[in-house]
């Protein structure tokens, strides 16, 4: 079993990930558009759904907009900015002045990933490196 942190502004639960990525990979939807698509197949009602919208709203994540008689979600973050969002987090509370633990740890995770995995973030480690120069 693992045993994730949990930082208060940025913590998903997994119908809140589920409910993310479905706005990404749809775009904007009603609570009931939502729920068709990740509460039916859970078996959880369109309020568990909407309480999900909320949090992700409330947390920065989501955008709603009045339409007819519902509310319609946005998601205001790209997957991307999430990620960075997260790491950036984690990295400024544990890294403190000592990086090369955080730069191991990460480079594990990429490792984890293969061969193909390293050689992007090495190419990408050379893009930024030949950027500042």
């Amino acid at each position: 079993m693992s045993h994730i942190l949990r930082f208060p502004d940025l913590a998903l639960g997994e119908l809140e990930q589920e409910v993310l990525e479905t706005l990404w990979h749809e775009g904007p939807l009603s609570p009931g558009g939502v729920h068709r698509r990740v509460g039916v197949a859970r078996g959880i009602s369109v309020n568990t759904v909407s309480s999900a919208l909320k949090r992700l709203q409330d947390k920065g994540l989501l955008e709603r907009e009045k339409v007819s008689h519902s509310y319609v979600y946005t998601a205001v973050v790209t997957r991307a900015e999430l990620q960075r969002q997260l790491i950036g987090a984690i990295a400024s509370r544990f890294a403190g002045e000592e990086r090369s633990g955080l730069l191991a740890a990460f480079v594990d995770v990429a490792e984890a990933g293969g061969e193909e995995t390293l050689r992007k973030l090495e190419a990408m480690i050379a893009a930024r490196l030949t950027e500042g120069e």
